[in-house]
């Protein structure tokens, strides 16, 4: 093999980084991306200003994120992980010192041009710095008790930084995350029995708090949970949203009432249509065949991300691109139940559909990491 062969193949040049791009993948993304326009479109009443034209820009910008962090050697974002993620637990805790708010909230910092979001970028700063310690941490050591206490420090630290916000929704997928990432890279299973343990004495502690002086939620958070469990008990207060939601997804049908026909949404019975409920919107225009296609395109790139995964031996660039592919999962499946009754309305958004910059932008950079392990695995 002549050295010009083997540089190819153990470091990829830019014709060869273009060939090695998933193609694929990003296709899919462009696919969901589009869905998400014209649903933003419809729940505007065909004004493009509104919602979908921004999001449109936003996309473009997310994709050019996403091809150029995809080109940067893997080597860089892996040496990167510790600042990106100390920067990020910074800007957390700098929130509720310089943070905007909004609908009760403290979540944002205004930049001018645009508002960030420093929990969105959390989800993918944690995932490569789990990825980093363990890629680093000899295998023999993962699961010895202080060597999994570490891991445990960094993901419940941003945790209670993001539930003071309160963002119930995403500490939940701040933890889910990292638990997915300690599990790929061998964590014992025990660990995660003593977890699911703990869970359940939380749940019993959240319940049995209610209305004290130290209760564990806020009272609105303890409103939610009482909705999810019955939605009936005040569909004209707390349980509105969900009763909304409910009677849009079996208006739709099989078929769909067809686009820009869904009456939920053109009357304005659903609440916060364009952001957390738009699936919703989907669903009575376009039906249980409309959800099943969005469903269908989340779990191909669910599937390329994890064959990626698989096929690639790079430790650190295996489990980032698996911590990645779980926290999408969540997030979707998350929103996904959530308007259909089948979990507590915790406002996690739409990926790739709902409206907001910060969230698609750090999810299309996150797949340019994606793209990163993915051209520059070793071949």
């Amino acid at each position: 093999m002549s050295y010009l062969d083997y540089n190819l193949k153990t470091s990829p040049t830019g014709l060869s980084k273009i060939l090695y791009f998933n193609w694929g993948l990003a296709l899919l993304l462009a696919a969901v991306s589009c869905a998400g326009f014209l649903m933003l479109y419809s729940v505007a009443g065909g004004d493009i200003d509104r919602w979908a034209r921004p999001q449109m820009i936003r996309f473009a910008m997310g994709m050019a994120a996403m091809v150029i962090i995809g080109f940067v050697p893997l080597s860089v974002w892996r040496e990167m992980s510790v600042v990106a993620y100390v920067g990020t637990l910074l800007l957390l805790i700098a929130v509720p010192i310089i943070g905007t708010s909004s609908m009760g909230a403290q979540r944002w910092i205004d930049l001018g041009f645009m508002r960030l979001q420093p929990s969105e970028l959390m989800k993918v700063t944690l995932v490569m710095m789990l990825a980093r310690y363990y890629d680093w941490l000899d295998i023999r050591k993962i699961s010895r008790p202080l060597w999994v206490l570490i891991p445990l420090v960094l993901t419940l630290v941003p945790t209670f930084l993001v539930l003071k916000q309160p963002d119930l929704g995403t500490a939940l997928l701040l933890v889910a995350g990292a638990g997915v990432v300690m599990f790929v890279a061998g964590v014992s299973w025990l660990y995660f029995g003593a977890a699911f343990a703990i869970i359940a004495l939380l749940v019993t502690a959240v319940i049995e708090t209610k209305g004290t002086d130290y209760q564990l939620l806020k009272d609105y958070q303890y409103k939610r949970i009482e909705t999810f469990l019955d939605p009936g008990s005040d569909p004209l207060g707390s349980g509105y949203n969900i009763t909304q939601a409910q009677i849009a997804l079996g208006s739709g049908g099989v078929s769909g009432r067809g686009f820009m026909q869904g009456t939920q949404s053109r009357l304005n019975f659903l609440p916060e249509k364009h952001t957390d409920f738009i699936f919703t919107t989907l669903a009575e225009e376009f039906g249980f065949v409309g959800g099943m296609i969005l469903l269908t395109l989340y779990g191909l790139i669910l599937l390329f991300c994890i064959i990626s995964a698989l096929s690639n031996r790079d430790r650190f660039g295996a489990l980032l691109t698996m911590g990645i592919a779980a926290t999408f999962f969540f997030y979707f499946s998350v929103n996904m139940s959530m308007v259909m009754g089948l979990a507590p309305v915790v406002g996690v958004p739409l990926p790739l559909v709902s409206y907001g910059g910060s969230a698609m932008l750090v999810l299309l950079a996150a797949f340019g990491l994606v793209q990163s392990a993915h051209i520059h695995r070793p071949r």
